[in-house]
């Protein structure tokens, strides 16, 4: 690509991306930046994207197809290191445009978060669903934000096929119609090896430190346990909520 013609980065270009790392600037402008050829690649078909900004050498070489509309920008190896918050600032970079909120499909399984807190985990839930054929995802208000840089690397493109709700949990968990089961983790639970469970549901994880909040395990009717191998081996460290997830998915999908 011919770049004598690409506006640079401007500093008020480069003001608004750097506020785009904060949750509530997200918020107030419906952007987030997807950072990386990789990351790009994978959701660019998923979301609309405001502007490209990248390096005089990537744009140079690139093979991959621009996005219409996209305003392309040309940056120094300074302007990147200054907007990215990656350790390694990448070669290119994309501001992208959240999507409208739909309604949350209930006609499957789901997965609920109460409280999540850690990027990686988000990030690595979303793929576990994404992987398990698991649509939406509902968040309570206090989960992570999904837009955050963090959560969006981690989860590997696995954003671009699930789509992530936020509302008030206890309330929309008590608002479900049908009979709906609500599934939850906990020590007193039934073993989830041999528990019959549907197909059509929600999944309750909690925080990674006090689990389940005592608003949402109201909301449960079914309580669920994974079990340690051997079962007394108590001793052993609770499993990470994203790892929990994944066995949990599987053992439902086990018949499909």
């Amino acid at each position: 690509m011919n770049t004598d013609n690409l506006p640079a980065l401007s500093a008020s270009r480069r003001k608004l991306i750097s506020s785009l790392q904060q949750a509530r600037h997200r918020r107030e402008h419906l952007l987030f930046v997807a950072e990386g050829q990789k990351c790009i690649s994978e959701i660019i078909d998923a979301f609309g994207c405001r502007m490209v900004v990248a390096t005089h050498a990537w744009l140079e070489s690139n093979t991959m197809p621009l996005p219409r509309g996209a305003e392309i920008i040309k940056a120094t190896r300074a302007d990147m290191e200054r907007i990215s918050s990656l350790s390694n600032a990448p070669e290119v970079l994309a501001v992208m445009e959240m999507p409208a909120s739909d309604a949350i499909d209930t006609s499957g399984l789901l997965v609920a978060l109460d409280g999540i807190q850690d990027p990686g985990n988000l990030g690595t839930i979303i793929r576990a669903c994404d992987w398990f054929g698991v649509k939406s995802i509902v968040c309570s208000r206090d989960t992570v934000d999904v837009y955050n840089p963090k959560v969006i690397q981690s989860t590997m493109g696995a954003l671009a096929r699930v789509t992530v709700h936020y509302v008030d949990l206890p309330q929309w968990l008590g608002e479900l119609t049908g009979g709906m089961p609500v599934y939850g983790t906990f020590l007193d639970g039934e073993n989830i090896y041999r528990t019959p469970l549907q197909q059509r549901g929600v999944i309750v994880m909690g925080n990674e430190g006090k689990g389940i909040s005592p608003a949402v395990a109201g909301r449960v009717s079914h309580r669920l346990f994974i079990p340690p191998y051997p079962l007394d081996a108590r001793h052993v460290e609770s499993l990470n909520v994203s790892m929990a997830t994944a066995i949990i998915l599987s053992q439902f999908r086990k018949d499909q």
